[in-house]
């Protein structure tokens, strides 16, 4: 079923709008996967806030032109399903989870950061930890001086606390 002008337009309006709002694009061919495969992995990017969308190529490539996604223009050929994702990381871990379990779904290429990403750059962006994740090794580096310090000190004041006691027991004896 072929769009009109209008709809085409609509199309490539929203999907300008979702590449202003996104830090990365993930591009993946999905020949070959069945529909229940399909709904599981929508409502998994769904959950994840990644926007998961099969587009005609023609108008992915006008929504993206001048965008920091232009870098993957030629890569959009063939039957192909585009994940925008706000976090740096969300697309990229959707999509590389999947492929994981089902054969059928073939990562392309991507784009973060104004920066064409390969097959292999995908994949090291999907391992990234979370934000959350981050913050908390963060915080974990962080405190460890503070706790070592905390331990040391602890152990010089019951070690001088133990020699205080002694000292006691002598002069009382």
């Amino acid at each position: 079923m072929s769009l009109n002008r209008s709809e085409k337009e609509a199309v490539i309006n929203e999907v300008t709008s979702l590449a202003a709002k996104a830090q990365t694009l993930v591009i993946a061919e999905y020949r070959g996967i069945t529909v229940a495969d399909m709904t599981k992995l929508r409502a998994d990017a769904r959950s994840k806030g990644v926007s998961l969308s099969v587009l005609k190529n023609t108008l992915a490539r006008r929504a993206v032109a001048g965008s920091q996604f232009d870098v993957v223009a030629d890569q959009m050929t063939g039957p192909l399903v585009y994940g925008f994702s706000e976090d740096a990381v969300a697309a990229a871990k959707v999509v590389a989870d999947f492929a994981k379990t089902n054969d059928k779904l073939v990562i392309r290429g991507g784009a973060f950061g104004g920066k064409a990403l390969d097959v292999n750059g995908v994949k090291q962006l999907a391992n990234i930890p979370s934000k959350e994740v981050l913050l908390a090794q963060l915080c974990g580096l962080l405190m460890s001086p503070i706790s070592r310090t905390a331990v040391v000190l602890g152990a010089l004041a019951a070690k001088k606390g133990e020699g205080a006691e002694v000292a006691a027991e002598a002069a009382a004896a």
